[in-house]
């Protein structure tokens, strides 16, 4: 049988209803059985951890992005696959950053949640984590992964990590992957789309554990007014700025702006242009509102999420000091983040 870990980092999914009180409480992972029985019915090896205080998705940070890379580190020549439980809010920015942190991979890292708690009798919980398992256990007939690379499963379908954003609050399919296909579906068999899948030649995986938090986000709006933005340019406190910009990368001609940003780069600092649409890419140039991006040095993140452009620029930040570099691995895939 497969061998798989589950990973219980908090989130909705950990949650149960107490029978007296009537909130809800963490369930202990270690006992998980009593509450999915299902999972018994499995030909694969189980094995459960958890952090000793479970972790709201909205407090995660980049220390417990590192945490989870450390305990995969420790544990990956132990295991087949290994399963993440984590809140859904912040999930798509997990895997984005263990994408880059752990790079190589020739094991599944499968992120999963769920909207209902599992204790709850509609719960999605169930059926997210036992598809979950089954994928992280899934062989070829060379004896291989089949999934080799940080995925979300969430709702029947198998997203690539880093092309994952969440869409909904309150629907059950929450996610979506905008610029990229569903790297499996879940029907009555699980379709796995072999032409999707990331591969590495490399024998064995790099874990690369650091990361920057010096970023900033900057949405552009009609009207904006850079005056608010300007104490973000400041090299000593940022290092990298993503900039979410109109439609295929454009901006308003706003002087104070490009002069800001011009004066930003030359200082050391590091901007990253994505567009704010769910879908599309960036192309600097093509229109004359987004020119000056390209003469300012401006780094296009062509059809990156904005959780891939954020996780992907702190951990560059935190990983090289080299700024070329830095920029040069910003403009290519590295973990299978752009087209």
């Amino acid at each position: 049988m497969s061998k798989v870990l589950v990973l219980y980092t908090g989130g909705t999914i950990g949650m149960i209803k107490d029978p007296e009180s009537g909130h809800l409480g963490s369930v202990d992972f270690n006992s998980v059985y009593e509450h999915i029985p299902e999972l018994n019915r499995l030909q694969i090896d189980i094995t459960t951890q958890s952090f000793k205080t479970p972790v709201d998705s909205s407090e995660m940070s980049s220390n417990d992005w590192t945490r989870i890379a450390k305990v995969i580190e420790r544990e990956y020549n132990h295991f087949d696959g290994f399963v993440i439980l984590h809140g859904t809010d912040t999930m798509s920015f997990a895997a984005s950053a263990l994408s880059f942190m752990i790079q190589d991979l020739r094991k599944p890292i499968i992120f999963t949640g769920s909207q209902l708690p599992i204790g709850v009798i509609r719960t999605d919980g169930k059926e997210n984590l036992i598809t979950a398992l089954e994928i992280a256990a899934a062989k070829d007939s060379n004896g291989e992964s089949i999934i080799q690379e940080v995925a979300v499963y969430f709702e029947y379908s198998l997203y690539r990590g880093n092309r994952s954003s969440k869409v909904s609050s309150n629907q059950f399919e929450a996610f979506q992957s905008p610029n990229y296909t569903e790297i499996a579906i879940a029907g009555v068999n699980i379709e796995y789309k072999w032409g999707s899948l990331l591969r590495t030649k490399s024998d064995k995986p790099t874990f690369l554990l650091k990361a920057s938090s010096n970023i900033a986000l900057i949405k552009l709006f009609p009207g904006f007014d850079i005056a608010i933005y300007k104490e973000l340019f400041t090299i000593n406190r940022t290092k990298g700025i993503v900039i979410e910009s109109f439609g295929s990368g454009n901006a308003p001609s706003n002087l104070d702006f490009q002069k800001h940003l011009s004066s930003f780069i030359k200082s050391g600092g590091i901007v990253l242009n994505i567009t704010q649409c769910s879908s599309g890419e960036v192309k600097q140039g093509a229109y004359k509102t987004s020119s000056f991006f390209n003469k300012a040095g401006v780094v296009s993140g062509r059809d990156m999420t904005t959780e891939a452009a954020i996780t992907k620029l702190m951990f560059l930040l935190g990983t090289y000091d080299d700024l070329d570099r830095v920029k040069e691995l910003l403009s290519i895939s590295i973990a299978g983040e752009i087209t």
